[in-house]
């Protein structure tokens, strides 16, 4: 979870570094800094990261707190299916397939 931390600091620096040059912020300056394929491979790589972080947490509550192994289970495999979809949307939104 340290790496994945790290990650996700890293991409807000880098953002951060992006949003703060002078200019008006609008649509085109953001679909500029997005449209970069360096920019999108970093957005999907701290969207996986943030996903893979999500999981760790969430599977700690799960296992701690849920004691029914079969609705842990349940809880455990929606987790992973809605992270995993909101991985796959992440790719619709930054590649638009």
């Amino acid at each position: 979870q340290r790496i994945t931390a790290v990650l996700m600091a890293l991409f807000t620096v880098v953002l951060l570094a992006q949003v703060l040059m002078p200019g008006a912020l609008g649509y085109d300056r953001w679909a500029a800094i997005f449209s970069q394929q360096w920019m999108k491979l970093l957005t999907f790589v701290t969207i996986l990261s943030l996903a893979y972080h999500a999981w760790v947490g969430v599977r700690d509550v799960w296992m701690d707190y849920v004691k029914p192994v079969g609705v842990r289970l349940a809880l455990q495999v929606a987790t992973i299916v809605w992270l995993l979809g909101c991985a796959g949307w992440a790719i619709q939104v930054l590649w638009r397939l």
